[in-house]
C-alpha cells in the first residue's frame, strides 16, 4: 500500500478530509461488520515501485520476434517460444529454428487469437509430448488444443492429438494460457469469446479454467463431470501454482479492475454479475484487483517463493504481488516502461531466473528496433 506522510502544516481542510473519511470507514465497519483491514487491502492503489532496468543485470535471449506469447525452458539454452502469428520456435544458444508453421495449419492471425500457450507433458523427457493452443479457422474459427511429439531430430512435430476442441474464439478474449498441475493434469484457460453470458453457462467452454487429463479425458473428480473447473472467468491470461499448490490466475477484467484470484475447484468467479469488489451470494470477488481507474492488462504469470509475478500489457511493468495467508500483502511494480508491454512470465526449472516475453509488435505497443525480445533475469535480483 502507498503510504503519505502529512507534515505539521496540513491544512484545516486537508484535516477535515481525513476525519470524513475516518468516520465513513468506522460507520461502514460498525454497520455492516466489514473488517478494518479490508478498507487498507492494497486493492485499488498503485504499485509501489521496485526494480529498473538500469539497476538489475538482465540478458536478452532472442530478439526481433514477432509478438512471441508463450516461453517454455526446456533447459540451459533451449527455449521453446509461441510467435501469434504461427511460428514455433526453438531458440538453442542464441540461435533460432522454425519447428513448426501452425500458420499454414489454419491459424489465422485473428485479433487476439492465434498460436497462444503451450505446455509440455511432466515426462516430456521420456515421451517429447508438447500441447498448443490455437485458433483455427475450419467451418467456424475456434479455439482447440493439440497434443504434438517433438521429434528434434528432424525438426518437426509429430502425432497430432485432439485434447479438446470447440471452444469459442472471437476477434477478442480468447484465454489461450494452458499448463500441467501439481496433480499433472492440463489446465487451460478460456475466454467469454465477448459472450459475457456463457462465462456463467457451466454447459459451455468459454469464460472457463478448464482440467483435463494429459489425453483429453474428463478426470473424475471434475466438479460438473465436465472439462470446467472454475467459471465466471471473462479472459483469464496466467496461472501459477504456489509452493502450497494453490492455484493463482490473472484476468483482463472491465472498465480497469483487472484480477488476481485464487483458484479453487467449482468455484464462480462472477463475471458478469460482479466485478472487482462488489460481491454475490456464492460468487468469488478477486483476492486483488486494480480498481476502477487503472488498466494493467495482466497475462502470463509465475508464483515464486511467496510471491505472485504477472505480466502487465497495457501496465507495461512486471507486477509481483506478495502473498500472506490468503492475501496480497505487498504489490510492487518492476521495470515501469523499460520494456513496454509484457506478455510471458515464466520461472526456469532451476527456479534462478524469471523468464519475460514482450508484446511490442502487436500492433498496440511502440516496437523499438529489436522488439520483441524474450529476456531473463535472475530472481536473486527480487
Amino acid at each position: 500500500m502507498n503510504r503519505r506522510t502529512f507534515g505539521i502544516g496540513v491544512g484545516v481542510g486537508a484535516v477535515a478530509t481525513i476525519v470524513a473519511l475516518a468516520v465513513l470507514v468506522v460507520a461502514a465497519v460498525l454497520v455492516f461488520g466489514l473488517p478494518v483491514d479490508q478498507f487498507f487491502a492494497p486493492t485499488e492503489t498503485g504499485a509501489g515501485s521496485g526494480l529498473s532496468a538500469e539497476t538489475v543485470e538482465y540478458e536478452v535471449l532472442a530478439e526481433n520476434l514477432d509478438v512471441p506469447w508463450e516461453v517454455v525452458v526446456l533447459g540451459e539454452g533451449r527455449y521453446l517460444v509461441t510467435e501469434r502469428s504461427g511460428d514455433l520456435l526453438l531458440i538453442e544458444d542464441g540461435q533460432r529454428r522454425v519447428l513448426e508453421q501452425f500458420d499454414e495449419l489454419d491459424t489465422p492471425p485473428l485479433g487476439e487469437g492465434g498460436l497462444l500457450g503451450i505446455a509440455v507433458h511432466p515426462n516430456f523427457e521420456e515421451n517429447n509430448y508438447l500441447y498448443v493452443y490455437q485458433t483455427v479457422a475450419r467451418e467456424s474459427v475456434e479455439n482447440t488444443v493439440r497434443r504434438y511429439e517433438v521429434d528434434f531430430a528432424s525438426n518437426e512435430l509429430r502425432n497430432e492429438t485432439v485434447i479438446i476442441d470447440g471452444i469459442p474464439s472471437d476477434r477478442f478474449h480468447n484465454g489461450g494460457r494452458i499448463a500441467f498441475g501439481p496433480d499433472d493434469h492440463l489446465y487451460v484457460t478460456t475466454g467469454d469469446a465477448t459472450q459475457s453470458d456463457l462465462a456463467q453457462d457451466r454447459g459451455s467452454l468459454a469464460g472457463k479454467i478448464l482440467r483435463l487429463t494429459p489425453d483429453g479425458g474428463v478426470p473424475e473428480d471434475n466438479p460438473f463431470g465436465n472439462e470446467v473447473y472454475s467459471y465466471g472467468h471473462r479472459n483469464p491470461q496466467g496461472l501459477a501454482w504456489d509452493d502450497r499448490g494453490r492455484l493463482w490466475a490473472t484476468e483482463h477484467g472491465s472498465d480497469a479492475r483487472d484480477e488476481l484470484n485464487l483458484v479453487e475447484r467449482g468455484a464462480n468467479y462472477g463475471w458478469p454479475e460482479i466485478r472487482g469488489d462488489e460481491t454475490a451470494p456464492e460468487m468469488r470477488s478477486p483476492v486483488f484487483h486494480s480498481g476502477a481507474y487503472e488498466t494493467r492488462a495482466p497475462a502470463g504469470t509465475a508464483a515464486v517463493d511467496g510471491s505472485v509475478f504477472f505480466a502487465g500489457l497495457r501496465g507495461e511493468r512486471l507486477y509481483e504481488a506478495t502473498i500472506t495467508g490468503e492475501r496480497v500483502s505487498a504489490f510492487t511494480a518492476h521495470f515501469s516502461g523499460d520494456f513496454g508491454r509484457i506478455r510471458g512470465v515464466t520461472v526456469g526449472p532451476d527456479r534462478e531466473y524469471l523468464y519475460l516475453t514482450t508484446s511490442n509488435t502487436d500492433g498496440r505497443g511502440e516496437p523499438g528496433a529489436d522488439d520483441d525480445r524474450l529476456i531473463r533475469i535472475p530472481l536473486a535480483a527480487f
